[in-house]
């Protein structure tokens, strides 16, 4: 089939290299405009971007698709149909119509529940026992449109964010180049009235620990919130990531470590720190770190 692809992060990555595989042509890649980055804050291409360019394809990055010239150079692409996955930008009615299929997106929640932003850190956060990927007929509401295709996973005890990403980027290749192939018999149900969430994007102030929440809530924020932006507490008046845990026996004072190997005391239980990232180093597991810097045991965290 003759493609648009509309994707910005790294999320999207696998799918354009699925689609490109498959054997579809690609007419033209859409994504989100070279962003400051780094210490010197030059302007780096999204990783959609700086792939596509691999590829050789047509990378088109414009600020907004309300344009009447940026809608009509879109039509003009004559495509089959578009694949939206973690595009960035509203995109208008006459866009949506202008492929002869309209517009697909992968989505990575098994709707109704978590439409919106950030549904993968939204799961692990509200303590879900499975997600998955939707492949959507897009319309002009918030991931409202029918589902054309589904698929459930369970979400492990201990998988991060960034875990569940990496798995669902690999399963939204796969299902998208399945729809594509069944396109013309799927049929389309639309999403039930009832179970309707919103995965609101993640605010930065909800990444400090409060230890005196139960160990089972700071264990999901934790998980579901690494890699970015990271939990974090502080450890003797630095600030530090905890990128990964998981339940632990245990109780005592809320943020006081149980051992000298970072088992932590909530308001009700205890978590195990698996992984940490202290400001200005890379991440490292927690055997590593506390070789690096030791935290005693009846260390408060938090002060």
């Amino acid at each position: 089939m003759r493609l648009i692809f509309m994707g910005t992060p790294e999320f999207s990555v696998p799918v354009l290299e699925a689609l490109v595989t498959a054997g579809h042509e690609v007419a033209a890649v859409y994504c989100q405009p070279p962003r400051p980055a780094g210490r010197g804050k030059k302007d780096r291409p999204a990783p959609v971007h700086a792939r596509a360019m691999d590829l050789g394809l047509d990378v088109r990055h414009p600020t907004s698709l309300k344009d009447a010239d940026q809608q009509a150079a879109f039509a003009a692409l004559e495509a089959d149909v578009a694949v939206v996955v973690a595009y960035g930008l509203i995109l208008p009615q006459a866009v949506l119509e202008a492929p002869a299929h309209g517009c697909l997106n992968i989505h990575a929640s098994l709707l109704p529940r978590w439409r919106g932003a950030a549904p993968i850190h939204r799961a692990i956060m509200a303590g879900d026992h499975e997600t998955g990927i939707c492949i959507m007929q897009m319309e002009a509401g918030l991931d409202t449109g029918p589902v054309l295709l589904r698929e459930a996973t369970e979400i492990g005890g201990e998988e991060t964010t960034g875990q569940l990403h990496d798995r669902l980027s690999a399963m939204g290749a796969r299902l998208i180049v399945e729809a594509l192939a069944r396109l013309d018999d799927l049929q389309p149900e639309p999403q039930p009235a009832k179970g309707v969430t919103y995965a609101a994007k993640i605010d930065k102030a909800e990444a400090v620990i409060d230890w005196t929440r139960p160990a089972v809530e700071v264990d999901r924020q934790i998980r579901g919130l690494s890699p970015f932006p990271g939990a974090w507490t502080l450890i003797e008046g630095e600030r530090v990531k905890l990128l990964a845990s998981r339940l632990a026996d245990g109780q005592g004072s809320a943020g006081e470590t149980l051992d000298d190997g970072l088992r932590v005391a909530c308001g009700d239980g205890a978590v195990q720190i698996t992984r940490v990232q202290r400001a200005g180093r890379a991440a490292q597991d927690v055997a590593e770190a506390l070789r690096g810097r030791a935290v005693p045991k009846g260390t408060r965290l938090g002060e």
